[in-house]
């Protein structure tokens, strides 16, 4: 484990970083375009027996596609997710949370078990990440969030990002990755810039951010980048959210240093979560994860979705999508049926399944639903059109 993580680069000049403002959430205006469509019950089948699964990102390849591995199996792409024990509330998953492996062929998906063996990561749960696989189709490098710290009672929503780099063996039926390098914490908060999240139990909706790490290759300068979910060290206002960046010293992905936010959400939220990049058509595309909840409480507020901005540079300025940053949302009569979207090289978008077919009803009335009506699993994958800051679903006639 690294001594002496990177703090804030202060000699790295970036433009000022692009505000998520109040106004742009006050401008969004959700239409059949961006709305997704209603997840039924055929699609909440669960996949792994007794675990719910969430988050989910790919082992990628330097354009941020899921990489295509050949196994005796057939063809398949190789999946990262938070996986937990079913709980009766499913909120409970967080504090159980491990990085599970997933591989899909076809449109069956196959359980690989633990991506990390047991007692190796630092916190007392794994959270959300991302994963390259190197041009060599053998070295991973996984990038994710430990949240706490082992053996702690009770738990804590510390977070501390952490790189490890394994090989992938995919010679027997299922793909499998070994020889993992021991857990290296890549990037702190200075407690200046980016607020430390400090080592105490949180409320869900209410946890400061520094985590949810998204590795990027940046093919106009050669460089790799990382955008992580973060809170401004602001005391003006409550909810601060950002997303923070990170540049790599060197292709061991071992070093870095930590730049200036690029966006920041000040009035508007603390969790702008699972940031991730993509480049396309010469711009860098921006996309994020909001619940509805989560925005400031008498402020204006958009529906649960996926959001985003795009610029010409990956310092920014930014600007935001469709003209209000929304890009995808839930359809307002089922408002909290996924979360958690990502978006991959070729503009198809994976989530998963979180509260289904209530049909109106709320939780807080009808707590059978809480257990019965979570899906924990993935959700039907979504397709983008991407025409320059115009980003809507690709939905058949």
């Amino acid at each position: 484990m690294l001594s002496n993580p990177a703090t804030l680069h202060a000699t790295t000049i970036t433009p000022p970083p692009t505000e998520w403002s109040p106004a742009i959430i006050a401008s969004i205006k959700p239409d059949a375009a961006r709305t997704a469509p209603i997840i039924t019950a055929a699609d909440a089948r669960p996949i792994l027996p007794d675990l719910d699964v969430w988050d989910m990102w790919p082992l990628a390849t330097a354009d941020g596609t899921a990489a295509r591995i050949p196994t005796r199996m057939g063809v398949g792409t190789l999946w990262f997710a938070l996986a937990a024990p079913q709980c009766p509330d499913p909120i409970d998953r967080h504090g159980l949370a491990r990085i599970r492996l997933l591989w899909l062929v076809g449109a069956t998906w196959h359980d690989c078990g633990n991506a990390l063996p047991d007692l190796f990561a630092p916190g007392s749960r794994e959270w959300s990440g991302s994963a390259l696989l190197e041009a060599d189709g053998v070295t991973v490098h996984l990038l994710f969030t430990a949240a706490g710290t082992r053996g702690e009672h009770p738990l804590t929503v510390q977070q501390r990002l952490f790189h490890t780099k394994g090989q992938l063996d995919p010679a027997g039926g299922t793909p499998r990755i070994d020889s993992w390098t021991p857990a290296r914490e890549i990037i702190v908060a200075d407690d200046q810039t980016y607020l430390r999240v400090p080592a105490a139990p949180g409320l869900p909706g209410q946890i400061k951010a520094f985590r949810d790490p998204g590795i990027f290759h940046n093919p106009k300068d050669g460089k790799t980048y990382l955008v992580f979910a973060a809170s401004i060290k602001a005391e003006s206002h409550r909810h601060c959210g950002a997303v923070g960046l990170a540049v790599a010293r060197d292709a061991s992905l071992e070093h870095w240093d930590v730049l200036a936010p690029i966006i920041t959400a000040i009035g508007v939220t603390d969790e702008l979560e699972r940031p991730h990049l993509l480049f396309r058509d010469e711009k860098f595309y921006l996309f994020w994860s909001t619940q509805n909840q989560v925005f400031t409480p008498g402020g204006p507020a958009g529906p649960t979705g996926l959001y985003g901005m795009v610029g010409e540079q990956i310092t920014g300025p930014y600007c935001p999508l469709n003209g209000d940053s929304l890009v995808i949302a839930n359809p307002p009569a089922e408002h909290l049926q996924a979360y958690s979207w990502w978006v991959l090289g070729d503009g198809s978008v994976i989530s998963f399944i979180d509260y289904w077919g209530l049909q109106g009803r709320a939780l807080v009335d009808h707590p059978a639903l809480i257990r019965s009506h979570f899906g924990g699993v993935p959700a039907p994958v979504l397709q983008l059109r991407i025409e320059g800051a115009r980003v809507v679903l690709d939905q058949p006639d």
